[in-house]
């Protein structure tokens, strides 16, 4: 992670917290505690956080505040199973033909896409201002984006009307990750990002989730689709098996990627 996007990520969390201790952001950014000091000390020292004693905290602001959507952010959750999340990302794009027209949402797992989108000739709308990027300087895909604002912390684009360009696209497939599948559906961190995601999803024909093991059988309090609107999901070996067999009982295909450990 560059030092900048770390920085940023720091501030981010001290907004949300309001005080942070070295340790939890530590923790939070997989950090040495000498790098996130060396941070803090450049933070203060451009008066954009006070250091206090064991960790640092928000200097109160009369901006008012952008909003805010829940979720990991993107550059720290992309450093997770980098290595299952490329071979299942590399599997995806398997499905995908030249000339087809596909849906990609935002995501650490959908991010990994681009490496193995760079020699197709494709039409892709994208939520994802990074892949969107990514693929720009380095394929000769059709790049879409939907009209909205950025939220940094994730890295995608969201828009809160239902009148955007996403009304005129249509997609084969729509490829996404998510925080966590079980047999209670695909689960999702923030309204708001339902909502986005479901306008995506009606433009599709297909949904295809990539999940590594880790969200497998993952529950939470929000559910963007049920089981019955998922056509594939594509996940690894070490992925619990029961939970697996209920997926393919609801007529979802499973394809299984060997683990990288």
């Amino acid at each position: 992670m560059l030092e900048k996007q770390r920085q940023q990520l720091i501030l981010d969390f001290l907004e949300e917290a309001q005080f942070a201790s070295v340790r939890a952001l530590c923790d939070q950014l997989n950090s040495s505690e000498a790098t996130i000091r060396r941070d803090l000390n450049k933070l203060a020292a451009s008066g954009k956080i006070k250091k206090i004693r064991g960790g640092a905290e928000v200097i109160q602001s009369k901006v008012v505040p952008t909003a805010k959507i829940s979720g990991k952010s993107f550059w720290v959750d992309k450093e997770k199973n980098v290595d299952t999340k490329r071979m299942i990302a590399k599997r995806a794009v398997e499905l995908c033909e030249d000339g087809e027209s596909v849906i990609i949402n935002g995501g650490s797992s959908t991010f990994m896409m681009a490496e193995f989108l760079q020699d197709r000739r494709m039409n892709i709308l994208t939520n994802s201002f990074v892949l969107a990027h990514e693929l720009l300087e380095s394929s000769q895909n059709q790049i879409t984006l939907p009209g909205g604002e950025v939220y940094r912390k994730q890295s995608i684009i969201l828009s809160s009307f239902e009148n955007d360009t996403t009304q005129n696209y249509h997609g084969s497939k729509m490829f996404m990750g998510c925080p966590g599948i079980s047999e209670v559906g695909v689960m999702e961190t923030d309204p708001l990002l339902i909502l986005a995601e479901q306008k995506l999803r009606k433009r599709a024909d297909k949904l295809i989730v990539l999940a590594d093991s880790t969200k497998i059988g993952v529950k939470g309090n929000l559910i963007f689709s049920p089981l019955s609107g998922v056509d594939v999901v594509i996940t690894d070996s070490n992925a619990n098996k029961a939970t697996l067999e209920h997926f393919e009982r609801q007529g979802i295909q499973v394809i299984v990627v060997d683990a990288c450990d």
